[in-house]
């Protein structure tokens, strides 16, 4: 069966809060201190705070289905202080999360087809995103999507000050 996509609804909260967790984590703990890791869950990514921005109506949430698995999410977010992005055509992609188990079944390529569709429904200009600089696998994703570094901002997992690149895509 194809992956397909469907906008969150209301009751999808805790389903996107749990995704958002699970799949922070396993993509993370392995390299990033125990510590650190469990400040920045316990502290900043709660399941609480999650569901919370789920129904922020600044936000924009759609689930990807594997069959009838949940497989991953987008949140994307138009911000007055977008990061050096030509603040009003753009929007950003905020998380594109895909659990583990769907890498490779092309839940990651539907899930960015989806945020470039949306992107031109808005009429933007650039769509942009930041990634931390050691994910190679995810850089090496919008790589191939025509995302391009144009700068760096820093992320804080805990107490550890990370680096993310900074990329956008011209539409």
């Amino acid at each position: 069966m194809p992956v397909i996509t469907r906008f969150a609804i209301p009751g999808d909260e805790a389903l996107i809060a749990d995704i958002s967790r699970k799949t922070f984590y396993e993509t993370f703990a392995s390299q990033n201190t125990t510590e650190n890791m469990n400040k920045f869950m316990d502290q900043q990514f709660t399941r609480e705070a999650l569901m919370k921005e789920v129904i922020d109506p600044g936000n924009i949430f759609f689930l990807a289905y594997d069959a009838d698995t949940p497989a991953g999410y987008v949140k994307m977010r138009e911000r007055k202080d977008t990061a050096g992005a030509q603040h009003s055509g753009t929007i950003e992609i905020a998380r594109i999360y895909v659990i583990t188990d769907a890498i490779g079944k092309g839940v990651g390529k539907v899930l960015m087809q989806k945020c470039i569709d949306i992107a031109i429904e808005k009429k933007k200009k650039n769509i942009w995103l930041g990634v931390w600089q050691e994910n190679h696998r995810a850089i090496e994703f919008y790589t191939k999507w025509g995302f391009e570094k144009y700068g760096t901002q820093v992320f804080l997992l805990g107490d550890d000050p990370q680096t993310d690149w900074l990329m956008k895509k011209k539409l």
